[in-house]
């Protein structure tokens, strides 16, 4: 829940701290003063305060990859952002997914970005992936592969052959993906739904 922000303490800017917000991992950080924040409220592209420029700064506005907003939110003490957003391609100037490239996060946060490849794949010509292709059959089909593959993995769960059972598990999962994006989803609406059932 996103509180009131002091500004004051480092003459009118706040740090933001930008983060993927399926796998969590830091994305960038940057400064926004309240013109920064209310555009990228208003927009729903995450823009920061050049201090070096003395302007504001819409990330992705040269390079087209940019940061789409999901949520703000507040530190303790008010004068921090988290923000929570969704990149359209690399987030770093050198052309890293982000600008901690040294941190490969946890493996998990490797579904986050299949995700983002996924999403990009709608539209395209069936010859260019074999996911483009699976979009271009629509719904019915995408859902009977999702079947099959629940099927599959059934199989190999009564095996109790762990290797397989991970190999089909991970094909569940990636057609499940492609059937959420199919429909204009992704994981994180499904997380959402299991934190919302979750009573610690």
């Amino acid at each position: 829940m996103e509180k009131q922000i002091n500004f004051d303490k480092l003459n009118g800017l706040v740090p933001a701290v930008v983060q993927e917000p399926l796998s969590g991992k830091v994305l960038m950080t940057g400064f926004m003063n309240p013109e920064a924040l209310q555009k990228t409220r208003d927009t729903g592209l995450v823009t920061f305060f050049s201090r070096s420029r003395n302007t504001l700064w819409t990330k992705g506005e040269t390079s087209g990859h940019v940061l789409k907003l999901q949520s703000i939110h507040t530190d303790c003490d008010e004068d921090t952002l988290l923000i929570y957003a969704v990149p359209t391609g690399p987030v770093c100037h050198t052309g890293s997914a982000t600008c901690f490239s040294d941190d490969d996060g946890p493996a998990i946060s490797f579904l986050a970005q299949l995700q983002q490849v996924i999403h990009g794949r709608k539209g395209m010509s069936g010859q260019s992936s074999y996911t483009a292709r699976l979009f271009e059959k629509g719904s019915p089909a995408i859902a009977q592969k999702v079947g099959e593959e629940a099927v599959e993995t059934v199989i190999e769960a009564m095996k109790s052959d762990g290797q397989r059972l991970k190999e089909e598990a991970a094909d569940l999962l990636y057609h499940l993906m492609v059937l959420l994006s199919q429909h204009n989803l992704d994981l994180a609406d499904v997380a959402k739904i299991l934190e919302s059932r979750h009573k610690p």
